[in-house]
């Protein structure tokens, strides 16, 4: 689920969807505003998926939470 295989999807797995979403993370902002912006996205989904590749981009530390907005971790 995490990575495509010959069983999933590029465009379903977690990588490629974590992906679409650290595009629209330029600047910090709030959880609620930036899923308003994907949730239209068909491999987004559900609010379900959405939390799991936020989680997924924390664990790999490219985003970080901090005083309520959601923001791309330095390199």
């Amino acid at each position: 689920m995490i990575l495509p295989t010959k069983h999933i999807d590029m465009r379903k797995s977690l990588l490629w969807v974590g992906a679409l979403v650290l595009e629209r993370v330029e600047k910090p902002r709030s959880i609620s505003a930036l899923w308003e912006e994907i949730r239209y996205l068909p491999e987004v989904g559900t609010f379900e998926r959405f939390s799991l590749v936020l989680d997924f981009l924390y664990s790999i530390g490219t985003v970080e939470f901090h005083d309520g907005l959601l923001r791309r971790c330095p390199k």
